[in-house]
């Protein structure tokens, strides 16, 4: 082969070699080695928390639940939101709610009961045996169950959704899912809790039942091919070459 032809294929051979270190570029979420992953939730943390930027359907009763206060009569509120008849409000920034007759109250950091029985406490200055109900109707979380364009957005309708729940509600694991390495991101994004799970035994399986938060983000690494991978990255350039060296070729015998 003529000299400038080798060259021209070296070339091309480096440009494929470059391109192939690009290889599982779209990966996210990456750990460097050793990384100090945080120890898993307990079982203390049973029942949802509430956090900031929860939307909380709000009911007060009296009587122990027999009549229902017109809480729309009650004042007006820039905090709150009227929706299919069902008054709402909003967990601010300081994880505080603003709610009628009582102002501003924080619920940030209380489970749903106990905070229905901690309102219970402050309106029973103003009704008789005050009844509280709360719920949640804000609540998302995000999966990634590995492999591309899987990832979804998924209610939390129920107040005690688990993390295999949530992975079930996706379809499972992808085929390229590494069930030994599942990742739970909660909290502040700018210094969030990161913790590690090993799905693929049934002893690791016992640490799928605490309850997931608003917010959290499971995500599964993808296991990948690179065989596969750096075959499907390269076939372009390799193509490309092999079609220019023809070209070449056929037009050096030509002449």
């Amino acid at each position: 082969m003529n000299l400038k032809y080798i060259k021209l294929f070296c070339f091309g051979a480096l440009i494929s070699l470059l391109y192939a270190c690009n290889y599982n570029s779209s990966v996210m979420m990456k750990t460097k080695k050793g990384y100090q992953f945080d120890a898993a939730p307990s079982d203390s943390l049973s029942e949802y928390v509430i956090s900031t930027s929860d939307i909380l359907r709000f009911r007060l009763y009296t009587n122990d639940g027999t009549s229902l206060v017109d809480l729309t009569a009650i004042s007006e509120n820039q905090a709150q939101r009227v929706t299919d008849n069902n008054i709402t409000y909003l967990v601010e920034h300081d994880g505080f709610v603003r709610l009628p007759i009582v102002g501003r109250i924080e619920l940030r950091g209380k489970t749903i009961r106990e905070a229905e029985h901690y309102l219970e406490e402050q309106y029973v200055k103003y009704y008789i045996k005050p009844f509280v109900k709360l719920n949640v109707i804000n609540r998302r979380i995000t999966v990634f169950p590995g492999g591309g364009s899987k990832g979804k957005v998924i209610e939390l309708n129920n107040e005690n959704t688990t993390m295999l729940e949530a992975l079930g509600q996706v379809g499972g694991l992808t085929e390229d899912g590494k069930a030994y390495r599942i990742k739970l991101v909660r909290g502040n994004l700018k210094n969030p809790q990161v913790y590690l799970f090993d799905f693929s035994t049934l002893e690791g399986i016992k640490e799928a039942g605490f309850v997931l938060q608003a917010n959290d983000i499971i995500y599964v690494e993808n296991r990948g091919n690179i065989l596969r991978q750096s075959i499907r990255d390269i076939a372009p350039i390799v193509s490309l070459i092999t079609s220019t060296l023809t070209l070449i070729i056929v037009i050096n015998n030509l002449k």
